[in-house]
Order: structure tokens, then sequence, then C-alpha cells
């Protein structure tokens, strides 16, 4: 799961999503009614999430939220983003993911945002 350019990372903001960030994290999904794939992935979120205290897991139906689609330049779903506490998009990937790449790609997330010299 690459992240976007350094400074670049775009934000998201709570009323965007319809739900509030996980106090650490938050595994947002992109979905789409007819996606196979997306219910699969909708429940690998739901099992990572409920085993890191602070991370949530949201299920954005892309088709109801196209601004934010175009905005993030989510091309395909699922469309998974690992979002940090503060709301940026820190790791982003397409398709069904793997467990354990989610849990990765989300510990990568939580020890950069909490290692030495953190804000």
């Amino acid at each position: 799961m690459p992240g976007p350019p350094p400074g670049q990372a775009p934000r998201l903001d709570p009323a965007e999503l319809g739900q509030a960030l996980g106090e650490r994290a938050t595994l947002v999904q992109f979905s789409s009614a007819f996606c196979r794939p997306c219910v699969a992935t909708r429940r690998v979120l739901a099992e990572v999430a409920a085993m890191v205290p602070g991370v949530a897991a949201v299920d954005v139906d892309a088709e109801s939220h196209l601004e934010l689609v175009r905005r993030l330049d989510v091309t395909a779903t699922p469309t998974v983003l690992v979002v940090d506490a503060e709301g940026r998009v820190r790791r982003r990937a397409a398709g069904l993911p793997r467990k354990a790449d989610v849990i990765a790609a989300l510990g990568a997330v939580l020890l950069d945002g909490e290692g030495p010299g953190a804000p």
C-alpha cells in the first residue's frame, strides 16, 4: 500500500465521510453497489479495526460521494485509504487487500505517527 508523495497527502474531514475519524487512524474503503470484492474488503477492514484500539473502519459509497471520489482520484472499487488521526491520507491501494497487507500499512502509519519526534 504505497502512500502519496511527501507534502501532497490529501486530508479527509469527518463531515465528508459521515463518520468520525479513529483516534489513531481510520481505514476508509470506497465501495460500489455491485462490487463483489468490496464485501470481502469491508470484512477485512472491520477485522483489522477491531484488533487495534483507536482505529475505525469507514465504508464510503463511491456513487454517493462523487466529489470526494474525484478529489481523491479513486478510479476503482474497492479502494482503501489508511488515514492518520489528523485526516491525512497516508497509504492507498485498489482491489481486495490481504489482511496482512492492511495490518502492515496500518502499523507503518501508526509507528510513523507515534515515533520519536512525532508531534
